[in-house]
């Protein structure tokens, strides 16, 4: 259907052209059979020729805006934005139901920008949004990456105007917004404004909360909540899974959360298997292991990934090899986890046997996080020739640009094994600035071979990156300095150290604790 159709003059209702179908020769009768063609299931797709008959028939014009807006629901159901976005355009005066439509249809297809537009164009006509384009500003600002702050502003600044009810989808849409935008005193206040604080609400409160590594005020607001569900306590498990010093209240929830009658679900396993690593607990994992085999969840493969991940980062890489091999399924996520695994356990060999399998198969393409764990792989242990080949074939293979990571990873790997003019030139050859990361790597090898002119090149570069941030540098700098002798460079950099409240890196020692079994 071309739009041009809209533009056509039509003749008046009551001189229809014979070759429109009696059953639709009055605008209740249209708006019944559009009715009809939209709860079909699966839709079916007659829109095109209807809106044909429609308009030559004078039916559906301008003026009928229930017909028009029925066949602007039945155009996006059937898939066509463009005849939906025909006949939203033909309307002079498109109806704040037909805005909301056309924006979901934008944004369930991925136009993001043209979902936003709409919404855009809605609040320019009538000043007034109703809680369904609310939420859909809120997502889409999201989306887009626009600044969230001051949208969730706006948005907040109209809900306190115009809703009259407090809405829980878009209190929490809002808590979101200001959750991700870093306010999460605004996001406080919308919460607080709530005259029934909502599960949902609550936790998109807690989860920002647990992202800020305020877990005392998530579990302030975790236990005030009167009612709990699965996404509650998930958020919960989740935020503590994040750090080794929280690591405990992961499984400490994960129990109570079975307790209270609540199936773990696949994000459950996957954030518990993640405490388990930092904990380095294989025995907890096994339990888990265990409690997944029992659930229709354990053969799904982010479940499989985050075992294979969790047994190979606790030293148990044949029992994450085993997991593997049975896996009905796999992602670069798996095979990636198991080259890490292999590689992490001073198993390079096998790491590389299975990055070469990997680069067999038509199913699956290595990415960033698999070069990195190979090249990590190699760095460990010493093959120069296979790490350069395979840093090499990122671009030529997989047109993946090196990230600053891999060639810090390079740089350890030339300087260690090869030599450290080598790295430096490689490092000189890096197409755009390098980061600390990278001239932390040379400083590494140059206090290794004791090389004091490249390790004072990178040395400097590293200090005026990241003045206060790698006390590490700083003494492994001093340490080059030593050992050649020059003790008046010594001197200067510990002065360096104190000017700029640089504190040597304090010893420590990590004690493992008995940790209570799993409720089954």
């Amino acid at each position: 259907m071309q739009q041009s159709n809209g533009l056509q003059s039509r003749p008046h209702a009551g001189s229809l052209p014979p070759h429109v179908p009696r059953h639709l020769r009055t605008a209740a009768a249209v708006a019944a059979a559009l009715q009809g063609l939209i709860d079909a299931s699966p839709p079916r797709r007659e829109s095109q020729t209807l809106h044909a008959q429609l308009l030559t028939s004078g039916l559906g014009g301008a003026a009928d805006l229930s017909v028009n807006v029925k066949l602007l629901v039945l155009h996006l159901r059937c898939g066509s934005l463009h005849n939906a976005r025909a006949v939203f355009d033909g309307m002079p005066r498109p109806t704040h139901a037909a805005h909301n439509y056309l924006a979901a249809g934008y944004f369930r297809r991925g136009h993001l920008r043209e979902a936003f537009g709409v919404v855009r164009r809605l609040a320019a006509s009538t000043g007034r949004l109703d809680v369904f384009t609310l939420s859909m500003a809120l997502k889409l600002s999201a989306a887009l990456a626009l600044p969230g702050a001051v949208v969730a502003r706006e948005v907040h600044a109209r809900v306190v105007r115009t809703v009259a009810e407090p809405d829980e989808i878009l209190s929490a849409a809002l808590v979101d917004a200001y959750v991700k935008s870093g306010l999460l005193g605004y996001a406080r206040r919308a919460h607080d404004a709530m005259p029934v604080q909502s599960v949902v609400c609550s936790t998109a409160l807690l989860v920002g909360c647990m992202k800020e590594g305020m877990f005392r005020d998530a579990e302030a607001i975790f236990e005030s909540m009167e009612e709990k569900d699965v996404v509650a306590y998930n958020a919960m498990v989740e935020g503590y899974s994040q750090t080794e010093e929280t690591a405990e209240g992961s499984l400490e929830v994960y129990k109570a959360m079975q307790r209270g009658g609540f199936r773990p679900t696949l994000s459950t396993f996957v954030s518990v298997l993640g405490a388990c690593c930092l904990l380095s607990s294989p025995e907890l994992g096994e339990q888990v292991h265990c409690q997944a085999i029992k659930s229709s969840l354990f053969g799904d493969i982010k479940t499989g990934s985050a075992l294979v991940d969790m047994y190979a980062k606790c030293g148990r890489v044949e029992d994450s090899r085993r997991v593997f091999d049975h896996m009905p399924e796999r992602n670069v996520v798996t095979w990636t986890s198991m080259i890490d695994g292999y590689g992490k356990n001073g198993l390079s060999d096998e790491a590389l046997q299975v990055f070469g399998e990997m680069r067999r198969r038509p199913d699956v393409r290595p990415n960033h996080a698999t070069f990195l764990s190979v090249l990590s792989a190699c760095a460990h242990a010493g093959l120069l020739s296979r790490g350069q080949e395979a840093f090499q074939s990122m671009e030529s293979e997989y047109s993946l640009r090196p990230r600053m990571e891999h060639y810090a990873c390079m740089v350890d790997l030339l300087g260690r094994f090869g030599s450290v003019r080598q790295a430096y030139d490689f490092v000189r050859g890096i197409p755009v600035r390098p980061n600390s990361d990278v001239w932390a790597a040379l400083l590494g090898a140059a206090t290794l071979h004791r090389d004091v002119e490249v390790a004072d090149v990178a040395a400097r570069e590293v200090f005026e990156l990241s003045r206060a941030g790698r006390p590490g540098a700083y003494m492994a700098f001093s340490n080059t300095l030593a050992a050649a002798g020059k003790w008046d460079g010594v001197h200067d950099v510990r002065e360096m150290m104190k000017r700029r409240g640089v504190m040597k890196d304090a010893a420590f020692s990590w004690i493992g604790s008995d940790n209570p079994l799993l409720d089954d």
